[in-house]
């Protein structure tokens, strides 16, 4: 327990210097933990996936907030709770919130990295084969890829077309690059 406790404090810092690997490790190691509370809290795929989403961008965005006197998938719990609760008064409330421009100046300032390995390997796939198997992926992961490879478009141009704040674009596409890479492993074993 204490060896795995201190890999994960590791991933943490690496991610806190910027490593795109450390939070997508950080992603795979803590998904299943995150979606797993939320399904039982909401009992919808498509809330829990969303709420999921919201808590990876926020804890990413807040990493340096992190205090290691916690368990990480705590803090991780934490934040998806919080959000959830919010999610649940906004519904009562029944306000349409259109999405603010406060972070306008934010998105342009982020740029987008090199193309990843991920990235290289969706690129490099037969095209009729890599589009028969976005086609397999959800809606909302289906419009990410599209965005980002088909039209090319930045980070910052997505979250614009969606209305959504830059880092749950990034999570999103972090996790269809990895739905779709999994899809396409299950496929060429078969």
């Amino acid at each position: 327990m204490e060896q795995s406790e201190n890999k994960v404090l590791e991933t943490i810092q690496k991610a806190r210097s910027g490593s795109q690997m450390a939070y997508s490790s950080l992603l795979d190691t803590f998904w299943n933990d995150v979606y797993g509370f939320q399904l039982l809290r909401t009992q919808n795929e498509n809330d829990a996936e969303d709420i999921t989403i919201q808590t990876f961008s926020r804890a990413f965005d807040k990493l340096d907030t992190y205090d290691e006197a916690y368990e990480f998938k705590t803090w991780l719990i934490t934040i998806s709770k919080n959000l959830h609760v919010d999610m649940i008064r906004k519904r009562k409330r029944n306000v349409l919130e259109s999405p603010g421009t406060g972070n306008s100046e934010a998105i342009k300032s982020v740029l987008d990295d090199a193309p990843t390995a991920e990235d290289r390997l969706i690129i490099e796939q037969n095209l009729a084969n890599l589009l028969h198997h976005i086609k397999t992926l959800k809606p909302h992961y289906q419009q990410v890829i599209n965005l980002r490879y088909f039209n090319e478009m930045s980070y910052a141009d997505i979250a614009r077309e969606l209305g959504e704040p830059i880092n749950n674009v990034k999570v999103k596409l972090l996790r269809a690059k990895k739905l779709l890479a999994e899809i396409i492993k299950a496929k060429s074993k078969a």
